[in-house]
């Protein structure tokens, strides 16, 4: 495989342990120091913040990402995806409005960067506004 191909193949694990509720998995493909730049918030740094960052998650929501399109640069030091979050708000998250199990569809992205078959970096972005709409609707 290609430097892109791998780190393709990298990122499509990633989701797919996302997906399929495996948080673990999902730490494994990431650098002890990976960068996390939460949409909207703060950049946390190291497995230890991210796995707390998950936990945190998924008492709060539910989410599946579907229509999930992954591009990777050549020398697959970067990434990209795009896809679309369909999701529930189980839990009132701090700061946000009162959770009652409000479901809702978001387009979103992400950036990476990957070092030594790893992703070192992850950046979301989602439309809060967009969010914020339809579960206050």
């Amino acid at each position: 495989m290609t430097p892109a191909e791998t780190t393709t193949a990298l990122i499509a694990a990633y989701y797919a342990a996302f997906n399929d509720g495996q948080p673990q998995a999902m730490l494994d493909l990431l650098s002890d120091d990976v960068a996390h730049d939460i949409n909207q918030g703060e950049r946390e740094t190291g497995r230890p913040a991210f796995a707390r960052f998950l936990g945190h998650m998924n008492v709060s929501y539910r989410e599946r990402l579907a229509d999930i399109v992954i591009m990777a640069n050549q020398d697959g030091s970067r990434a990209a995806a795009e896809f679309v979050v369909h999701g529930e708000y189980l839990q009132t998250d701090p700061g946000l409005p009162e959770a009652c199990g409000q479901r809702y569809i978001l387009p979103a992205g992400a950036f990476f960067e990957v070092r030594a078959g790893k992703i070192a970096r992850v950046s979301n972005y989602y439309n809060l506004q967009d969010w914020l709409r339809q579960v206050s609707a």
